[in-house]
């Protein structure tokens, strides 16, 4: 019997799991975590101030691409047009927590982000431009698919004190994320994909994951950052770029 799109992504996606399951069971640890939880949300800044525009700039590509034929333009516009409206202002979200943390959006806004976010965030910029929008569904699966954990929030307040203002953004996203990434699963398997265009989310989604762990393990390692409120701003990924 075959399988949908879906299922193969999930398969692919399994042999990355365990070295990612590790670099976040790492960067939870007690020890340091609340000047680490204030790096994690600098560096989540970072990302997720590139969801929108990047949905943007993929849903003006399809644009083009619906009038010259392409059969996934149509569905695909649609979709990204819906998802859009979901994440706008989640950035933000990011900020209100780092300032309930003890820091400030400078500490966010400020320093340039490290190559890591460069790489798992930039990539997308390029396939879209240079391949196909579709890419970006690879890269959307592992944001929501590899979200914070249910019950995450009630162990970081344990660990640092921090009050529920600090914790928005991952409470929500343990539950939001799981709706999102059925609705994304769904879509896969809804699509007239194609080898080659399921290729390139796969690679999109393993690229993605990649990154995303190796950014985990150097947050895991990093100094404490940053700096409680009133400091000076330091680089989000709590060491010199």
């Amino acid at each position: 019997m075959s399988t949908g799109a879906s299922a193969r992504l999930r398969t692919k996606l399994l042999l990355l799991e365990p070295e990612f399951r590790g670099a976040t069971h790492h960067m939870w640890r007690a020890e340091g975590l609340l000047p680490r939880y204030r790096t994690y949300l600098c560096t989540m800044h970072a990302v997720i101030r590139a969801s929108v525009p990047l949905m943007e700039l993929a849903l003006d590509r399809l644009r083009t691409r619906d009038a010259s034929g392409d059969p996934l333009a149509a569905p695909l516009a649609a979709y990204l047009a819906e998802h859009i409206r979901e994440e706008e202002g989640h950035d933000s979200w990011l900020l209100e927590d780092l300032r309930a943390a003890g820091g400030t959006p400078e500490d966010a806004l400020g320093p340039l982000p490290s190559p890591l976010i460069a790489s798992l965030v930039g990539s997308q910029y390029y396939w879209i431009e240079h391949h196909h929008p579709v890419a970006l569904l690879g890269y959307i699966a592992v944001l929501e698919g590899y979200a914070p954990a249910p019950g995450l929030t009630d162990r970081i307040a344990r660990r640092t004190g921090l009050p529920a203002a600090a914790l928005r953004t991952v409470r929500e996203h343990s539950v939001l994320d799981t709706e999102h990434l059925d609705e994304l699963y769904a879509l896969l398997d809804r699509l007239p994909l194609g080898r080659d265009r399921e290729a390139a989310v796969a690679v999109s989604a393993l690229h993605s994951l990649d990154a995303l762990t190796r950014l985990f393990v150097r947050l895991g390692r990093s100094a404490p950052a940053p700096s409680p409120r009133g400091a000076g701003p330091v680089s989000p990924m709590g060491v010199t770029p």
